[in-house]
């Protein structure tokens, strides 16, 4: 059948550049015959993959799909295209790069902004001292030791999956295992173990604190909310088997971060320093989650602080020294923290990634609190459909 040569191709070309740049491949769940075929071959030149990319795009509008799964094809192949052509050698600025590959614009924060959340931290951390060294205080009286770190993670995971249980996002046939790890570049992590089958993993490098540690577990397990939805519905329910393969560096990342940066909102509610501190309360791990929400929210109007870094950083307007300096100072983190960000920016794989939260978050933030029954279902209806970040937008400016 057409369609399905085309998803054949489209999920080759994705794993042949996958190939090429290791990582860029997030999860693949299709049929293995593919990876086998990828593997056996000569691996094509980076010129054939731009072609490839192309020529397949300009078959899509021929193969009668629907408009939204035309569209998500789409977009991807665009994201997929500019791969292949930076392989190539190819240069782009950087923020048409980013805006291009994740469909979204690229907004510079607020430097004013910034110092708002620098103003409401200081008041929620009083004290002698610089406020950077009043925060990392905070943190190290927060952390959660080493020896209790996989219990809290556990008891965390199990009571968030219980809510997406009793909200309907997964109906019971789904497991959610956890582990802790060292030394990964990462925080925390969501790794596909099979079919409906989720691993989370925490970094204990990281020293997560109580608070964090609750966000950051909500967030893998909206991941694991979102592939199993993903494959449940979009794939064994309707068949389309694109969404076999996850990708980094498309469209597919800002919908997919922006959905899991909101998991705890929607599984918990808006007041949910109180619940996460009753979970861990019952591993002796309770904090004080009142405040600890309101360090949040000031923290997290720094969130573009690492996205203004990157464009510093590859738009060929700042040393490195500089950009790590400019961490410093808006993130208020120490040169240690500062280096492990700067890595994340520097690596060719996730260097824009940041862009996924920072557009992500406030754009299915304002697609899942229109009217509607409840923020759950809607939740649903955001991973049960091939959404891309330019139709939320369409979607919000129309009214009603």
């Amino acid at each position: 059948m057409p369609v399905d040569d085309a998803v054949r191709d489209y999920l080759l070309l994705a794993l042949r550049l996958g190939d090429r740049r290791p990582g860029s491949v997030v999860a693949f769940s299709g049929d293995g015959r593919l990876l086998a075929e990828v593997r056996a071959e000569r691996p094509p030149s980076p010129a054939a993959l731009v072609r490839a990319a192309g020529q397949l795009a300009a078959r899509l509008p021929g193969l009668g799909l629907p408009p939204a799964r035309a569209r998500f094809l789409t977009a991807q192949l665009v994201a997929l295209e500019v791969s292949a052509r930076r392989l190539a050698g190819q240069a782009f600025p950087f923020a048409r790069e980013l805006a291009t590959t994740y469909d979204s614009p690229v907004d510079r924060g607020s430097e004013d902004g910034y110092r708002a959340a620098h103003r409401e931290l200081d008041a929620l951390l009083p004290g002698r001292g610089d406020l950077a060294d009043r925060l990392a205080a905070h943190r190290r009286a927060d952390e959660v030791p080493r020896d209790r770190l996989a219990v809290a993670v556990e008891a965390l995971a199990a009571a968030l999956r219980q809510r997406a249980g009793d909200a309907g996002l997964v109906t019971g046939d789904d497991a959610l295992a956890t582990g802790v790890v060292d030394g990964a570049p990462w925080a925390a992590l969501h790794r596909r173990d099979g079919p409906r089958r989720s691993r989370l993993l925490v970094n204990a490098d990281v020293r997560p604190r109580r608070a964090q540690l609750a966000r950051l577990v909500a967030h893998e397990t909206g991941h694991h909310v979102e592939q199993w939805r993903r494959e449940t519905v979009l794939v064994a329910q309707r068949g389309w088997r694109e969404h076999d393969i996850v990708l980094a560096g498309t469209p597919q990342n800002v919908i997919s971060e922006g959905a899991a940066e909101l998991a705890l909102r929607v599984l918990v509610g808006a007041a949910w320093g109180g619940w996460a501190s009753a979970v861990l309360g019952g591993v002796g791990l309770g904090f004080d989650g009142e405040r600890a929400e309101r360090i949040a929210a000031a923290t997290d109007r720094l969130a573009g602080v690492r996205l203004d870094a990157a464009l510093l950083l590859h738009g060929g307007r700042a040393r490195a020294a500089d950009v790590r300096t400019f961490l410093r100072r808006w993130l208020l983190i120490d040169d240690g923290r500062a280096a492990r960000v700067m890595a994340f920016l520097a690596d060719p794989v996730w260097r824009g990634h940041t862009l996924a939260y920072v557009a992500g978050a406030p754009l299915v933030r304002r697609w899942l609190e229109r009217p509607c029954v409840d923020v759950a279902t809607r939740l649903g209806d955001l991973h049960d459909g091939p959404w891309t970040p330019a139709a939320l937008r369409e979607e919000l400016r129309r009214p009603g």
